[in-house]
């Protein structure tokens, strides 16, 4: 029988021919969630023998890892902000980079309630979640076009203990249809903006499993910035819009912003010095 160590350099060597970035650490998480241990548990465990099935499993969740099956889908969960998330195909993956629009909110308004939120574009419902939970006095509503993605959020909710905080509206925002609820002290939404010619050159894992509907937008990666922007009346003046940015898009965005009657517009980078996310006050 194999050991977990021997199993584990195997592994590796599997992804690494395979091209999978960061192959060791892959293999571990996979094999941990087949033990259901941490992966440093591993470390104390070399010498165990695998069971025919769990060798079995392990071969099977390393075959999709190796066609480029984001890590997340295989394990099922991701950690966003501190809370752990269910994921599927069905759902964009949380990125640590949302994690700064959060917090950006939270540092405005986490100890000023009662606050009624907007999400748009929820997925897995890891913004509206983590809103819900680290701002006491709040309610949101959160939108999304899929029915899949409504469910998995709604699960999460249920996961992460904010249910009842939550109001999930299943809507297309570029439909024209509006949604029934205004008077809003926060909008927020990470939108879709990768236009179809960048679509072509995104990686495989975002290419072919993630959902292309939570990622792309066919026109010029601007038109849920747009439409979002010019729904201000769900607003309260005074009120702000946060938006999650895509890549050399925050002269765009700002402009669009200031033509729908926003002011005190601010842009914040990432670590990585790249402008993420940008907010306005409604006049």
């Amino acid at each position: 029988m194999l050991t977990v160590l021997e199993s584990i350099n195997l592994s590796t060597d599997y992804l690494k021919n395979k091209g999978i970035e960061s192959p060791r650490i892959n293999a571990e998480l996979i094999l941990a969630h087949i033990l259901k241990c941490q992966r440093l548990q591993l470390y104390l465990s070399f010498d165990r023998p695998l069971k025919e099935g769990e060798i079995f499993q392990y071969r099977e969740l390393l075959k999709r890892r190796g066609t480029f099956e984001p890590l997340q889908y295989i394990l099922g969960t991701v950690n966003f902000f501190g809370l752990e998330l269910k994921v599927s195909p069905a759902v964009l993956i949380p990125r640590p980079e949302t994690e700064l629009l959060i917090e950006e909110i939270l540092s405005q308004y986490q100890n000023k309630g009662p606050l009624r939120i907007l999400d748009i574009g929820t997925g897995s419902g890891n913004i509206s979640i983590s809103l819900a939970k680290f701002i006491h006095d709040s309610h949101v509503t959160a939108t999304d076009i899929s029915e899949d993605a409504i469910s998995t959020a709604k699960e999460n909710a249920i996961l992460n203990g904010v249910a009842e905080k939550i109001n999930f509206i299943q809507h297309d925002m570029l439909s024209k249809k509006e949604i029934d609820e205004k008077g809003f002290d926060i909008i927020v939404s990470n939108p879709p903006y990768v236009t179809a010619d960048d679509f072509k050159n995104l990686d495989n894992e975002l290419k072919n499993h993630e959902p292309q509907i939570a990622l792309t937008d066919s026109s010029d990666g601007l038109s849920f910035y747009k439409a979002i922007a010019e729904s201000k009346y769900l607003l309260k003046k005074g009120g702000k819009l946060f938006f999650e940015l895509g890549y050399n898009l925050s002269d765009y965005v700002k402009e669009i912003l200031r033509s729908n009657n926003f002011s005190n517009i601010s842009i914040k980078k990432d670590y990585q010095n790249i402008q993420r996310i940008i907010y306005g006050e409604l006049i």
